[in-house]
């Protein structure tokens, strides 16, 4: 156990605990080199003397610090102090996935796409270098407050090309996400986790979960048998494209999904594109059903486990599959028992030294940080200086809506943290309210609405919609809505018309037909005229308006079309003497 104020490495000053799994406990921590608050990660002590989860741990460790990517949580130092193995990883203040959907229900399709994007996003980096992450679920996604999606975990990710380390037939994972392939015991492959993240895609749109049980057996068995419950009985609405992409990251077959995310990632990309929207619904090529008698192997080794399983045991089993299904692992042998009962008592031992220990060793070298917030400068820097702390030179400068200009909003550490006399203690200043009142863009030219919010500090976006009856580059729409504030480093969409144009009718492609149809959408007048020509009839010799011209609605095109040409025939010497005598007749007064 941990306790509040224990260095780690004497480096890592603990917090406060900020969640708790299967593997390891998380600490919110301050680093006290680097003066930053960081997540500690410590390997639970019942597993720290077991060589294969202290392998794994590790494992995490490699794999999670090679990888660098906005949607990925970083990595930054791994050790092990006096038998404690801990990874230390970038701080995130934001809530989980998990309780955004608690929160919400189902969320809004954009919203959706839009989260994925970025999770997909982040998975192929990790894929890219063969690592899995074998454990994706809304409870291992942070989303912070302006919408940046970050990844945690990869508490059971492994190398697929780190051949040093043999693959377990471990089943671990939350089973409400977990792949067939998992559940049968079988290792994991990049398509284990398009599988979970398929899931993870279904819950967000429909706002629950498509497999329920009484227990983790019998969800596991769903993933197994049953085919997902099609979403669009619950949206009847929702793009054909979108519901394709959860069929295939959700099939049974691995061999049916994509490859890997970045091929997912492609497919997010573009579903809601006019042409994609009402695609054909996907025909997967491989067989789907799981062979039965793989199954019931499966369910007759869980039965003969739940024989042996303590209650404890299988209120885990409710959230988390934790076990192995091979006929070793189901024994239990008292000699193991036994051994086990010893290390638990030598834990018990141990932390009660601990307990007792650790407040009366860091009691008397440490005191509080007093709350300056509120304060000025000078007045801050003296009550600290009084207390035995060093300040330093250089404020931060922050923006504060409820503390005044030029007054202390906070410190780092922060205040009421224990530290030793003499930490230097830096000032955090308000320069007020600088958050930024978006207005109402919609109507204005899109590269002057950018420049000035870029100038600010707002990360702005552009994206296209179809709109043929706005002015090109004009804002048509913008999120957030006008009124709505930001700060720097904030990000703003802007959507602009996608600009259709006139293709090249008389390229040979089009008939006059084609044109009429083609156009039809845009109620653009199309006006026939037929011109005589030696090209074959119906051949397109001119349109009024050019190729590349934006096309506006309710607008008029002419179109020149080919006809054939009238053969007369040519007058012989005859005829001109008759025609002449014909002429004299009527000079006479004859005709």
């Amino acid at each position: 156990m941990i306790m509040k104020g224990q260095k780690i490495s004497d480096r890592y000053q603990i917090i406060k605990s900020i969640g708790e799994g299967g593997m390891a406990n998380v600490y919110l921590a301050y680093d006290t080199i680097l003066d930053r608050d960081v997540a500690v990660k410590v390997l639970r002590g019942d597993l720290a003397g077991d060589e294969k989860f202290v392998r794994r741990f590790q494992r995490e460790a490699l794999s999670a610090s090679s990888l660098n990517h906005p949607n990925i949580v970083e990595v930054y130092d791994v050790g092990e102090d006096h038998g404690m193995y801990y990874i230390v990883m970038e701080y995130i203040e934001g809530k989980h996935l998990k309780d955004l959907i608690k929160k919400r229900g189902k969320l809004t399709l954009s919203e959706v796409i839009d989260i994925m994007l970025q999770i997909t996003d982040g998975m192929s980096v990790a894929h890219d270098s063969y690592i899995i992450h074998r454990d994706i679920k809304p409870q291992n996604i942070m989303i912070l407050e302006n919408g940046l999606v970050k990844i945690t975990d990869f508490g059971i990710s492994m190398a697929m090309n780190a051949t040093q380390l043999t693959q377990t037939n471990s089943v671990m994972g939350s089973v409400h996400y977990l792949p067939p392939e998992q559940a049968m015991g079988k290792g994991s492959s990049l398509q284990s986790d398009i599988y979970s993240m398929g899931i993870v895609m279904y819950e967000l749109l429909v706002g629950k979960l498509p497999y329920k049980g009484d227990n983790a057996v019998e969800i596991a068995l769903k993933h197994l048998k049953e085919p997902l419950p099609s979403i669009k009985d619950e949206l009847p609405n929702i793009p054909q494209s979108v519901e394709n992409i959860i069929i295939k990251a959700t099939a049974k077959n691995p061999k049916n999904r994509y490859n890997d995310a970045r091929e997912m990632h492609s497919d997010l990309m573009v579903c809601l594109d006019e042409s994609k929207v009402n695609e054909p619904k996907i025909t997967l090529p491989y067989p789907e059903n799981v062979d039965e008698a793989k199954i019931t192997k499966v369910l007759k080794n869980v039965e003969a486990e739940k024989k042996n399983e303590t209650p404890s045991k299988k209120e885990d089993k409710e959230e988390i599959i934790s076990k192995k299904i091979t006929a070793n692992d189901l024994k239990k042998d008292n000699k193991i028992l036994i051994i086990l009962a010893s290390i638990f008592t030598c834990l018990i031992i141990a932390i009660t030294t601990v307990v007792l220990l650790i407040p009366a060793l860091t009691t008397s070298k440490e005191i509080v940080v007093p709350d300056v917030a509120n304060k000025s400068v000078e007045e801050a820097i003296n009550i600290l200086q009084n207390e035995g702390f060093n300040v330093a030179t250089e404020q931060q400068k922050i923006s504060s809506e409820e503390i005044e200009f030029g007054k202390v909003v906070k410190t780092s550490p922060l205040a009421n943290m224990k530290r030793t006399k003499g930490t230097t203690i830096t000032l955090y200043v308000s320069e007020g309210d600088t958050k930024i009142t978006l207005e109402d863009y919609t109507g204005k030219n899109y590269l002057e609405i950018k420049g000035k919010l870029e100038a600010l500090g707002v990360q702005v976006t552009v994206e296209k919609k179809s709109d043929s009856k706005v002015a090109e580059n004009t804002i048509i729409e913008q999120k957030p809505a006008a009124g709505e504030k930001v700060t720097k480093g904030d990000y703003v969409t802007l959507y602009i018309p996608e600009v259709d144009t006139y293709p090249d009718f008389t390229s040979g492609n089009y008939t006059y037909d084609d044109i009429v149809s083609f156009l039809e959408k845009y109620e653009v007048n199309v006006i026939k005229i037929e011109e005589e020509s030696n090209k074959s009839p119906g051949t397109i010799l001119k349109q009024s308006r050019s190729k590349g011209t934006r096309i506006v609605k309710g607008a008029s095109i002419e179109i020149t079309v080919a006809k054939r040409k009238e053969v007369t025939t040519p007058s012989t010497d005859k005829d001109k003497e008759n025609e002449e005598k014909e002429e004299d007749k009527c000079e006479g007064g004859l005709c």
